[in-house]
């Protein structure tokens, strides 16, 4: 019988960003791999182009929109034909609003919860059943420090980074005794552009260096004082995908230098 060469991951979100930091790694590690955003499949090319050069490995892109569950479906069967069949998801992809509970609007929260919540449980429906029938299965779910907490402002992220801790115990448990793992991890403070416009903004407002504001910007989140970095994220996840993970299912683990300590 004929085996596959590679296993394959698909990574929701990884156009950019942590979830294209995360498939970065994930391809050093031998993995196919299916990109998703919602960029067309031309601004994608090169992006495809580059992770086989670098790593050997297959890399195709899939546009979708993750509130759309019709979507969801057609990225599933898509990411299954890339390469026959997937060993790997990540599911990363978020969206958040910004606002009061007063003021959230019911058409954000709804996306959110689409996008966030929905979409990876869809996601893990239709991943599971190859799983179960190779064996093997590695599915992990990017939480967030705010979904252990409260925060204002963000009442559409905090649930549904809540709910997501909700879905990986529950998989866990249903794929136990499997080749199947279920795992979420927990990113604290990333050097994103969102979180740096913040930052500059913190800065110029306190007329601060931006070293300094990075610091002033830590001191209520991570005792290390400094940035999550992307591919450290990428590497625990790789680790979670290998072997000696398989008796890791059901947990949450924090990269948060230190926050959720405190």
């Amino acid at each position: 019988m004929a085996t596959r060469p590679l296993r394959s991951a698909l990574v929701t979100g990884s156009s950019g960003g942590l979830g294209l930091a995360v498939a970065e790694s994930l391809a050093a590690a031998g993995f196919n791999i299916v990109l998703h955003g919602l960029e067309e499949a031309a601004a994608m090319a090169p992006t495809t182009a580059a992770l086989t050069a670098r790593h050997g490995i297959g890399a195709v892109y899939c546009q979708a929109d993750l509130a759309d569950l019709g979507a969801v479906d057609r990225l599933m069967q898509s990411a299954s034909d890339a390469f026959g069949g997937l060993d790997v998801v990540v599911n990363n992809a978020v969206v958040r609003h910004f606002a009061p509970v007063e003021e959230m609007s019911i058409a954000d929260w709804q996306r959110s919860l689409a996008v966030n919540l929905t979409a990876p449980l869809r996601i893990i429906q239709l991943a599971l059943p190859g799983m179960r029938a190779r064996d093997f299965g590695r599915i992990v779910n990017l939480s967030s420090q705010y979904g252990q907490r409260g925060a204002r402002n963000r009442v559409d992220y905090a649930t549904t980074k809540t709910g997501v801790l909700g879905l990986t115990r529950t998989v866990a448990l249903e794929t136990a005794g499997t080749g199947v793992t279920c795992n979420a991890v927990s990113p604290g403070t990333l050097p994103t552009p969102a979180i740096y416009t913040r930052i500059d903004a913190l800065a110029q407002a306190r007329g601060l260096s931006r070293q300094d504001a990075v610091r002033e910007y830590m001191k209520e989140r991570q005792p290390s004082g400094r940035f999550v970095e992307l591919a450290d994220v990428g590497a625990t996840i790789v680790f979670l995908c290998g072997p000696a993970a398989r008796d890791i299912t059901g947990a949450v683990i924090p990269i948060d230098g230190g926050w959720s300590a405190g």
